[in-house]
């Protein structure tokens, strides 16, 4: 993150526009530049080659990086249009300190790649007529009276100025006292209730999302984890996605790789100790969803391929504002490279063209995906870590070896 804060904002979208710049697309603009030492597969290798390469891509981070993240599994999945098989991936042990191979059916927490399943059923709710993204807070939340001119488009595209319940002291020590509370939107909400706006622009906070949930339970009068299975879950048949711990089944943890509280900036009191898998209360619409990288394949071609939304909402859902100076933006350039539409983010560079991507994290899970429009693939990465990506975004840098050994094999099309 780029604030100086000096907490950790664990499920935002961690690519904001400096990130994306130089993490992302490379300190020179380019996927590849941040992967030079990667061992990549030749040109149009075959498929056992190239899922051998890639397999070195990972094995080379969680060498890199196990002690420096505190990270033990690392998951990929790449998948391509059409018939052509997916490669999946997973690398690593389910335990720090040893435990079972982790396999490619592992769940993952997926933090803030939760936002665009809210902005779905918020654009789908538009669609049918029960609101408009125009529409003011103050029609469907009159509770929050300082807030009651900002939009609802401006909740979705984080130009609220509504500061984040993420960042501040009372809410983490909430949590670091019971890491099992079970939060309300209303809570977290609270937590920033009666502070000042923040100046105009773009700026990244979850509280808009929780806020974008309350406003779905009040339209639909129901909850926000049974509109996102009767919407999204159920009619996409993803069957290892679910909101935790609403729609969880407890043996879901079993499904997924320990991870730890081990990042300056967390309370001291968690520190070292395992992050509960499903007590993710604490995020709920703005980053609480837990599945697996299958199912997020999935999800992320639905997403895209206007599967889910009518062209007039898949429209609002991809227009985008610059994430370095909240304007709107017809779309990302390698000059102005970071955009943010509806609870999706957009990036551009000379190498790859345009395409869509988003990180999110908890407490200790990141998963980061890549989709790019004009040859259909998405690349997608999870790990049992946290980082602050500002400083350190090594998630991206392995998004850029995974990119470069596809494109040295011939997997992936430029454009």
């Amino acid at each position: 993150m780029t604030t100086a804060h000096p907490h950790i904002k664990p499920i935002r979208n961690k690519l904001t526009a400096a990130a994306a710049a130089c993490a992302l697309l490379g300190a020179a603009g380019t996927l590849s530049a941040c992967a030079t030492s990667a061992a990549a597969a030749p040109s149009h290798a075959s498929p056992a080659v190239l899922r051998a390469a890639l397999r070195g891509d990972l094995s080379r981070f969680l060498a890199a990086r196990r002690t420096a993240d505190h990270l033990s599994a690392v998951s990929l999945r790449v998948a391509f249009p059409g018939s052509r098989p997916a490669i999946a991936l997973a690398a690593g042990t389910t335990r720090y300190d040893g435990g079972s191979p982790v396999t490619t059916g592992e769940l993952w927490q997926i933090g803030s790649n939760t936002k665009a399943f809210t902005s779905v059923i918020v654009l789908q709710l538009e669609a049918e007529g029960k609101l408009s993204i125009s529409d003011p807070i103050g029609k469907w939340l009159p509770q929050y009276p300082a807030w009651r001119h900002i939009t609802i488009r401006q909740l979705l595209d984080m130009t609220s100025r509504i500061p984040d319940y993420f960042g501040q002291p009372a809410f983490l020590h909430a949590f670091a006292a019971d890491q099992q509370t079970r939060f309300t939107a209303a809570r977290l909400v609270s937590y920033v209730a009666g502070l000042p706006l923040g100046p105009a622009g773009y700026h990244y906070t979850n509280t808009d999302y929780i806020l974008a949930q309350m406003i779905i339970e009040k339209v639909t009068h129901d909850s926000y984890a049974s509109q996102l299975t009767r919407r999204i879950t159920g009619p996409l048949r993803l069957r290892s996605t679910c909101l935790a711990p609403y729609t969880c089944p407890a043996s879901d943890a079993t499904r997924m790789a320990t991870a730890y509280f081990d990042m300056a900036g967390y309370p001291p009191s968690v520190l070292g100790k395992a992050v509960p898998p499903l007590a993710l209360t604490y995020a709920q619409g703005a980053g609480g969803i837990v599945s697996s990288l299958a199912d997020l394949t999935t999800w992320e071609r639905a997403l895209y391929s206007g599967k889910l939304l009518p062209a007039r909402q898949q429209h609002q859902l991809e227009s985008l504002v610059s994430q370095a100076t909240g304007k709107p933006i017809r779309r990302t350039t390698p000059a102005d490279p970071a955009g943010y539409g509806l609870g999706v983010a957009q990036a551009t560079s000379p190498q790859t063209g345009t395409f869509w991507y988003y990180q999110g994290q908890t407490f200790g899970n990141r998963v980061l995906y890549l989709y790019l429009p004009r040859s259909g693939m998405t690349v997608t990465l999870a790990v049992n870590s946290a980082v602050n990506v500002a400083t350190d975004n090594d998630l991206a840098h392995l998004a850029d070896s995974v990119y470069q050994t596809l494109q040295q094999a011939g997997a992936a099309r430029t454009g």
